[in-house]
């Protein structure tokens, strides 16, 4: 008996979506930063056993902006809890509040099993994880609450094993060996953003955006180019840094990464442009890979 699946893996911004995704699957499939928003499609992340095979979708924060990238991103999360055959509500065990109660409660009717992942443990004392457990006993619907800390890969194993029991049976719908469904062009721009939001901290505001430009596999390197998109001309000098360190900081990183991901020598360039409301113009956000009519 082979089962395979779909789980929608949902929360607020910053609560752990793509860590926990990431140690479900065994490898990075998602970037993660202390930043909100900072995953903007739905990804997803394959976990291959041998009698199972589970897709789990990473989605956006839950959102409420105004910008044809927020839409992109509200849309994502829209069509990622459809047709799925379980649902992962998860929670930051520091900061549980009546928003995280309300998405919680916008699932009681629903005719599939719910978990909810009380994440980031490892942060949390018992005094403080002790009222919110307590809250949540009043949500009767749901199937299994799970305590985790992604990045210690805490009782990762056990959420497994619950969602497994409930997947359906069916043959493998994806390649025993993929791990995503994502290419290695889109895994490369979102190294890159990822280490822009490293490194560049609170100094420019959250979006910026990573067009690959070239992407050429020659032999035992890849040549690869890409523009990072900012708003304005001083988010576009903080990027470059004083006589181009900054940039060369998050090329090198970047990089480096690419490496350990493909196995092969990178040759990567950089370059930051500014484009003034480029979340708001759907040219430019599909150039970028956000494209609605995709999703």
């Amino acid at each position: 008996m082979f089962k395979c699946g779909f789980v929608a893996v949902v929360g607020k911004p910053n609560v752990g979506k793509s860590s926990l995704v990431n140690a479900l699957v065994g490898e990075k499939i998602a970037i993660t930063s202390p930043k909100p928003q900072t995953t903007r499609n739905k990804i997803m992340g394959i976990v291959n056993g041998k009698d199972y095979q589970v897709i789990f979708i990473d989605t956006p924060g839950e959102y409420h902006g105004k910008s044809k990238l927020a839409e992109y991103m509200i849309k994502s999360i829209e069509t990622a809890k459809q047709g799925v055959d379980a649902v992962v509500v998860v929670l930051d065990a520091q900061k549980v509040n009546q928003a995280d109660y309300n998405l919680l409660k916008k699932y009681e009717t629903s005719n599939i099993p719910v978990f909810v992942v009380i994440n980031k443990i490892d942060l949390a004392s018992y005094e403080q994880l002790y009222p919110t457990l307590q809250k949540l006993n009043q949500f009767g619907f749901v199937k299994e609450f799970i305590s985790t800390s992604a990045i210690k890969n805490k009782n990762v194993n056990e959420l497994l094993e619950k969602v497994v029991s409930v997947m359906p049976e069916g043959p493998a719908l994806y390649d025993t060996e993929s791990l995503t469904d994502k290419n290695l062009r889109f895994m490369v721009s979102e190294i890159i953003r990822e280490k822009i939001l490293l490194f560049v901290q609170e100094e420019i505001p959250h979006f910026v955006g990573v067009e690959i430009l070239q992407f050429k596999e020659q032999g035992k390197h890849i040549s690869i180019s890409a523009d990072i998109i900012c708003e304005k001309e001083n988010h576009k000098q903080i990027i470059i840094g004083k006589s181009g360190s900054m940039i060369k900081k998050i090329g090198t990183a970047a990089r480096q990464e690419i490496e350990n991901l493909t196995g092969q020598k990178v040759y990567l360039e950089l370059f930051a442009k500014t484009r003034s409301g480029w979340q708001g113009d759907e040219s430019v956000l599909s150039d970028l890979g956000y494209n609605i009519k995709d999703i």
